[in-house]
């Protein structure tokens, strides 16, 4: 994810559509048929001269839409004063056009994986706590994409910092397209959107260390302490440390790099869930007379489901972190990711049988997060081999950190530290080793992201835990959280209410 370089609070009447104004089917698709045609072509030499205000290139984008115009075609003129604002960029504006829906696409594939998150969950945990944890979701995502909206966007990016390149306040967000008119003034070729754009892909990322944590304080947290906890994770929490990296901080600065996300989402989302698991304890049962004793999940079948959503989703986590339709870089990421997570999900399942046994489904579905986790810092700096290598080490770490942690007593029903926690610090360290990065660099961010995040999770949740507290009681955990919090069972006609 590239840094978006300014933020945008002024109110003003969005431009109207130029595609309103063409009455005429096939004038248009003339008009664009021709545009396109050059747009596409080769691009003669220019001189060096001409080259450096782009005159030439600009003259050719700009001739077959005038030439329409020439023609007589009235509606042509609208187009041509597009491209005419389009100044030096006119030659790429399908560029633009196609790099702008493939932000709304992976937008709406990073939304996907919160129906992912959601059932992984769900499935991963005990049935009389179901409609607790889909409601835990749903509540998050809500106001994820709200706080970002209010606070949280022009806080990631700052405009203004409090703290130099460390602490800075925004307001609400405006009318993001008032300086760029649907052109490349937002962020120019290299991040090619409009600012609402920018807004929306940015926006659905801002709930996932909330989700992380939902799952790893699952079937024993009151509702209202995690509501109250996941508004401030999410309107403060993360986008101050996110603006470390992506809002030109002191991360930044020092030359951090974090594709998408291994420790600036996944390692603060957690290592945010290790403060709230060792404030709340382990639950009921789960570690008895020194031994372990497993709590099953009720659906391994919807958990098998949420991560293949995952899966999914993190094409639009990864790919739409490009910021742009560039096709070289496009290919990579999605050839990095799916190779990552399948030689994890791979490792996991074998690393795992040889140490318990058996075949474990859960290992393996952890392994594949892990892959995904482990390559979100470097899919767009590495080639397939090390691609496969750091989902390798990711599918042996996650399922070492899934045992070290249920022996230490911090349970996590998902495994959600390890996964995203552990794994993430692997992921940015692993950018240092194979992607180029200076290696001192990436350990100092991982560890300066992981340890904001537990410091300030672990003061909020306290505070919660002295004044309203965070852990439901013995008699409703046993009953399950769904009726003594919700009054509803997931499953009314097909299992009881406890168990």
């Amino acid at each position: 994810m590239k840094t978006k370089h300014s933020s945008h609070t002024n109110e003003a009447e969005a431009p109207k559509s130029f595609f309103g104004r063409f009455r005429k089917l096939k004038c248009f698709t003339l008009a664009l048929a021709c545009v396109s045609a050059f747009a596409f072509a080769p691009t003669p030499a220019v001189a060096e001269e001409e080259a450096a205000d782009y005159s030439s290139v600009i003259a050719l984008a700009l001739a077959p839409a005038q030439a329409a115009v020439d023609a007589g075609i009235e509606e042509a003129e609208d187009y041509l004063a597009l491209l005419e604002r389009q100044g030096e960029y006119a030659f790429a504006f399908d560029f633009f056009v196609v790099s702008m829906l493939w932000t709304c696409i992976a937008a709406a594939l990073v939304l996907l994986m919160h129906l992912g998150f959601a059932t992984l969950e769900a499935g991963m945990t005990q049935a009389k706590n179901t409609v607790n944890i889909l409601f835990k979701n749903v509540f998050i995502i809500a106001i994820g994409i709200l706080t970002y909206a209010l606070i949280g966007f022009n806080t990631h990016y700052p405009a203004d910092w409090i703290i130099p390149n460390v602490l800075g306040f925004g307001g609400p967000i405006g009318d993001l397209n008032a300086d760029a008119d649907g052109t490349f003034g937002y962020g120019g070729v290299g991040l090619a959107m409009t600012g609402f754009g920018d807004f929306i892909f940015q926006a659905m990322f801002a709930a996932t260390a909330a989700t992380i944590v939902s799952g790893a304080v699952a079937e024993r947290i009151k509702l209202s302490s995690f509501m109250i906890f996941s508004l401030i994770l999410v309107a403060i929490g993360y986008p101050v440390v996110g603006s470390w990296h992506w809002g030109e901080g002191w991360l930044d600065a020092m030359g951090f790099a974090d594709f998408a996300g291994s420790a600036v989402v996944h390692g603060f989302g957690g290592f945010a869930a290790l403060a709230c698991v060792i404030i709340l304890g382990p639950r009921a049962g789960k570690y008895v007379d020194g031994k372990i004793r497993p709590i099953l999940g009720h659906n391994l079948p919807l958990a098998a489901i949420g991560v293949f959503l995952l899966f999914v989703g993190w094409f639009g986590f990864n790919g739409g972190s490009v910021l742009s339709a560039e096709p070289e870089e496009l290919g990579l990421v999605f050839t990095t990711t799916a190779l990552a997570a399948s030689a994890g999900g791979l490792t996991a399942m074998f690393v795992s049988w040889i140490l318990i046994k058996k075949p474990d489904l859960t290992m393996a579905l952890n392994g594949i997060l892990a892959g995904l986790v482990a390559i979100t810092a470097g899919a767009d700096a590495m080639g397939p081999m090390a691609s496969i290598l750091v989902g390798i080490i990711g599918g042996v770490i996650v399922v070492f950190s899934i045992i070290f942690l249920d022996k230490a007593k911090v349970d996590d029903p998902v495994g959600a530290i390890s996964v995203h926690g552990v794994v993430g610090i692997w992921g940015t360290v692993a950018v240092g080793i194979f992607g180029g990065a200076n290696f001192g660099v990436q350990v100092l961010g991982a560890v300066s992201v992981c340890a904001a995040a537990f410091i300030f999770s672990f003061i909020i949740f306290m505070i919660l835990k002295v004044t309203i507290g965070v852990r439901v009681t013995a008699e409703e955990e046993a009953e399950g959280l769904d009726l003594c919090e919700h009054g509803q069972e997931a499953y009314p006609d097909f299992s009881p209410s406890s168990h």
